[in-house]
Parts: C-alpha cells; sequence; structure tokens
C-alpha cells in the first residue's frame, strides 16, 4: 500500500494539525479536499470563502480540491472524488481531524471503505485540552472565524487563539477544543506553511444563531 493520502481539509486547527501529523508520520499528502456549498459557495461549516482556501493551499504547496455538492449529494460527491484520486494518484489513505466524536469517525470510516482507501485519524482520542495547547506551542496560528452565540460572544471573532484566549474559554466554561461546534478557526500561519496569510478586509455577520467573521486575503502573487 502505498503512503498517499489525501486530507479532508476545512482549513480549521484540527485539519491542519492532522496534517501536521500524518507528515511527521511519514506520510505523503496528495491534495486538500474540501467541501463546498453549491448554492453558497462557501466552505462546509467554517463557511470560507473559495479565493481563501485557494491562498492557503499555496502556502502550504498542495493542490486543492473543491466538492461543490448539496446536503443531498454530500456524501456520494465526497466519495466519487476519493475514487479518482485513487485510480489516478495511488492514494490509499484519507486523512480526517475528528477527535472524540465517534458519529463523525463511523462517518468517516464508511466513505472510506465505500472508496476503497483507509481511513486515518491522527488526532483520535488524544485529549482535547492538550491538542489546542500542542497546536499553540508548535507556532501555529488561527483566528476565530465563526462562534456559536450560545457559547461565545462576537468580541471573539478574529481573535487569535492563545494560551489567553484559550484559558478565558476555559473560564466561561466552554471546550476550549471547540470540538462541540462552540467555534471554528482559520488558519493562517504555521511550521508547514511557507509564508502566513496576510487578512485584508473583514466584517461580522450575524446569522441564526451564529456569528460569522467574512474574511478577504491578500493574492501572493510576489511572493
Amino acid at each position: 500500500m502505498s503512503n498517499k493520502v489525501v486530507i479532508s481539509f476545512s482549513g480549521g486547527k484540527d485539519s491542519v494539525l492532522a496534517l501536521h501529523k500524518v507528515i511527521e508520520a511519514g506520510y505523503k499528502p496528495v491534495a486538500l479536499l474540501t467541501t463546498i456549498d453549491k448554492r453558497e459557495k462557501l466552505s462546509y461549516f467554517h463557511l470560507i470563502r473559495v479565493e481563501n482556501l485557494k491562498e492557503i493551499s499555496k502556502s502550504l504547496n498542495l493542490p486543492l480540491i473543491l466538492v461543490e455538492t448539496t446536503p443531498d449529494e454530500y456524501e456520494e460527491s465526497f466519495k466519487k472524488v476519493i475514487l479518482d484520486l485513487k485510480k489516478k494518484r495511488g492514494v490509499s489513505g484519507c486523512v480526517f481531524g475528528d477527535i472524540d466524536i465517534l458519529q463523525h469517525r463511523e462517518w468517516g470510516e464508511n466513505i472510506s471503505k465505500l472508496s476503497g482507501v483507509e481511513p486515518i485519524f491522527p488526532l483520535w482520542n488524544l485529549e482535547r485540552e492538550s491538542l489546542v495547547k500542542e497546536f499553540v506551542n508548535l507556532g501555529y496560528r488561527a483566528i476565530i472565524k465563526k462562534v456559536n452565540l450560545n457559547y461565545l460572544s462576537v468580541e471573539f471573532l478574529g481573535k487569535e487563539l492563545s494560551h489567553n484566549i484559550l484559558n478565558e474559554m476555559k473560564t466561561l466554561g466552554i471546550d476550549m477544543c471547540g470540538e462541540n461546534g462552540e467555534y471554528h478557526t482559520l488558519v493562517i500561519d504555521g511550521p508547514i506553511f511557507s509564508y502566513p496569510i496576510e487578512i485584508k478586509d473583514k466584517k461580522v455577520i450575524i446569522e441564526n444563531g451564529y456569528g460569522i467573521l467574512d474574511l478577504e486575503v491578500e493574492e501572493s502573487e510576489n511572493r
């Protein structure tokens, strides 16, 4: 079996840390796979613009595969791309950044089985607080992109993850890792980035109980 893998990539801290760990373990990532809401033209869950994801893929030196889909077609679209990568690129595994929610793991295992590749969960069952602190200690920079307003206020939007911010969350009784959807991040720099992602514009949107930071990033033609 080859060591080529594709990363199920959200642009957030957990998928970047999972990528970091599989590189350390000797796997060869060949692409980032991100699902895009066909109607909104934003990534699922983290609501990241396509042009921002493209900038991140440039800095990570990994091709970006955008899967435009709908909720009804989501699983089939994901499987189709994995099968294509297996056939054309020799991919033998798909990497997921899930930590301990069994329903998420089961979905990843099922879609991998249907696609004939190995599901890889480098963060699985590791302690949540330790993982997010490891992320910060490794030198990664992530900004808070989306918050569930039942748990965190809009004042957290745009803040960089740091030990101080994590301690604020802990004081509020919030899971510091945000694994239950309390918040989502956009990673903008770190050890596997070739250059930092620069934010040129941002605005706050309040929608359906969430605070969302809509971002534009600088393009990198001259880097």
